[in-house]
């Protein structure tokens, strides 16, 4: 009998819902069945889009952002705290996954869902569940409250996090500059970020000279868009934009189920500093332009970006659209003027494969443990 995997992909970035896709399209060639689930509407809608079919477990549970990307901390913890304690809410959710454990040898928690979390520290449930997380999220969630409460209690806090988190049957801990695949022997596993296999590589000079631009749906405030395509035409670097947030605007994409081609392609790629994006940019050897917001995972992944020599400019948004427009100008020259990667297409290409072999592999294996 084939292996049977749970995927959870929560929607609260896109990259989650990325490498869901590209996990249970790449399981099911391999002879296993997938089941997907997500966190909205609006993330089942994007899976849709990659023929996924993903019913939306609960629509309560979300990190919180303003339209500019930053995090509200003090919504999110509201968020989770009526989550998890509204009896109709996480436990509710939890009930709906008890049966869908009876049917699955394995249930993937990407990234950090409140409802696993519990699950996978229970000894029911617990030999089923691995946890697939960022692993600059997992740093931002332990020292979530760090600063923001006393010492004692902040630090509680984390290890009761990290205590839940490593009670699982696996962590699979992936990063965008991870080499081979680790595992301490102890149920964690270090793995490269799953990026999508692009076939061909146009290398026409349109295609060289353009930017392909990602930005996630909390991308929403109408300056921030002006000053990018301000700072852009500036440049003289034409665009192919994509962003749900934007969506409205002339010239701009909710969705693009090929942007991965697009990225590899072009100039160079703009986005906010997610593990997705920055894994497209290092596996394809291409320039990145970050756009930092108030975001403690990204802006982790961002240092982490330059202490690797990662071809990149970060421009901040600090609400100025002018003075924004100005360094995206400024930043899109200079990468621009960077020497072409003597890395060819071919090299790339391979290496998405290998680290989409690496996770299959290993989740396919999990998988077919359990059933045994």
């Amino acid at each position: 009998m084939p292996p049977r995997i749970l995927y959870l992909a929560t929607a609260d970035a896109r990259g989650h819902l990325m490498r869901a896709q590209l996990l249970a399209h790449a399981l099911r060639a391999a002879g296993a069945q997938v089941q997907v689930l997500t966190t909205s509407d609006e993330g089942a809608r994007f899976l849709a889009g990659f023929d996924i079919d993903a019913p939306v477990l609960s629509r309560h549970y979300a990190v919180q952002f303003d339209t500019q990307q930053n995090m509200l901390r003090r919504e999110t913890d509201r968020n989770v705290a009526h989550y998890m304690f509204r009896p109709e809410r996480m436990l509710r959710d939890m009930w709906r996954l008890r049966a869908r454990f009876r049917e699955a040898d394995l249930v993937v928690n990407d990234s950090f869902h409140p409802a696993l979390l519990l699950m996978g520290w229970l000894p029911f449930w617990r030999r089923k569940v691995v946890h697939v997380y960022g692993a600059s999220l997992r740093r931002a969630l332990e020292t979530n409250f760090k600063g923001r409460m006393p010492g004692a209690i902040a630090k509680l806090f984390g290890g009761i996090v990290a205590w839940q988190i490593d009670r699982s049957l696996a962590r699979i801990e992936h990063d965008f500059a991870y080499g081979e695949p680790q595992h301490d022997g102890h149920g964690r596993h270090r793995l490269a970020t799953p990026v999508a296999v692009v076939d061909a590589v146009d290398h026409s000079e349109a295609a060289q000279r353009a930017a392909a631009v990602y930005l996630n749906p909390h991308f929403q405030e109408p300056a921030l868009a002006d000053g990018l395509e301000q700072g852009l035409a500036d440049a003289g670097v034409p665009a192919h934009l994509v962003g749900e947030g934007y969506a409205h605007r002339p010239h701009w994409h909710a969705r693009d189920e090929h942007w991965i081609e697009a990225a590899a392609h072009s100039a160079f790629i703009v986005s906010a500093p997610g593990m997705a994006a920055l894994s497209i940019a290092a596996v394809y050897r291409k320039p990145i332009l970050l756009l930092l917001t108030d975001q403690p995972e990204q802006a982790i992944n961002a240092g982490r970006a330059a202490q690797l020599g990662l071809a990149h400019r970060v421009v901040v948004w600090r609400g100025d659209a002018p003075k924004f427009a100005r360094a995206v100008a400024a930043a899109a020259a200079e990468l621009l003027a960077l020497p072409a990667s003597v890395a060819d297409a071919t090299a790339g290409r391979q290496g998405a494969i290998e680290r989409l072999r690496h996770w299959t592999t290993l989740l396919y294996g999990l998988a077919s443990t359990a059933t045994r």
